[in-house]
């Protein structure tokens, strides 16, 4: 390893303090996956996962632990109680938002900080669980969703948080986790999802996915909008941030964007924004 510069060392000592695993796999993982971090992790727990046993037990333990006394699934409550089990601030930190995002550090109380990143776990484990609610698990979807993770154990868990962030910095799987954010979020019943909780989701996510508009987006939302978004145009809005520049140099006044993206792009040349 002495032979390795600087920074491949970073990342080998890296890789073996969040795996726990040893120089030689390290190397050999980190090699494979072109010296990617993010892939590493990835092969490494897509390995882990295929080779490890799952004590279905174990899930109906862990399951009980957290479900909720009046009812058969787990609430608010219990998820609550297993991000709180699940936390490593430091880890969780440098793991789920952009380059350890030291702005908030100093920009954020640790409680707001805390509330941010618990909210970004638990979107990430209800998308891998395919929960339909924000905060309820069924017994099927915990169980059934820790099962097709590997995970059997609170300490298997933990040891899943860095593959998510593989999930959020992979495209597709952003988009996906995207999508289903605005399902997950919106209350029973309701077709589309409110002012204030899009606005919330959105600055959750494009936080981990940035889009340099956000703000004004929801700024303009609450001056000229102060209604409910529908699924397309939330669904649209992260086409639109992918593929119009900022500068909205390459926008398409012709092009089918919902007419509320429209209003945002002559609100944003009105105020002189862009």
């Amino acid at each position: 390893m002495n032979k390795l510069g600087r920074g491949h060392r970073d990342k080998v000592h890296q890789f073996m303090t969040i795996t726990g695993t040893g120089e030689k796999l390290a190397l050999s993982t980190l090699k494979a996956s072109d010296w990617h971090l993010d892939g590493a992790f990835d092969i490494f727990y897509r390995q882990s996962h295929s080779k490890s046993f799952i004590d279905v037990r174990h899930l109906e333990e862990l399951y009980n632990k957290y479900k909720d006394p009046y009812a058969d699934m787990i609430m608010a409550d219990g998820i609550s109680n297993l991000c709180n089990d699940l936390q490593n601030f430091i880890l969780i930190l440098v793991l789920f938002l952009p380059g350890g995002s030291s702005r908030y550090c100093y920009g954020m109380s640790r409680l707001g900080l805390h509330i941010l990143l618990m909210l970004l776990l638990q979107l990430v484990v209800s998308w891998h669980m395919k929960a339909a609610i924000m905060c309820e698990f069924s017994k099927q979807e915990f169980v059934g969703g820790l099962q097709s993770l590997g995970i059997d154990s609170l300490e298997k868990f933990r040891e899943r948080i860095p593959s998510m962030r593989s999930d959020l910095k992979d495209d597709q799987k952003f988009k996906e986790i995207y999508n289903f954010a605005f399902g997950w979020a919106k209350e029973k019943g309701q077709k589309s999802l409110a002012l204030d909780t899009a606005i919330g989701m959105w600055q959750l996510l494009f936080e981990v996915n940035q889009w340099p508009l956000v703000e004004h987006w929801c700024q303009f939302l609450q001056a000229r909008h102060n209604k409910a978004i529908s699924r397309d145009t939330w669904s649209q809005l992260l086409e639109f941030a992918r593929s119009v520049d900022p500068t909205l140099s390459n926008y398409d006044a012709d092009g089918a964007w919902p007419y509320l993206i429209d209003e945002f792009v002559e609100y944003l040349t009105e105020n002189g924004i862009i």
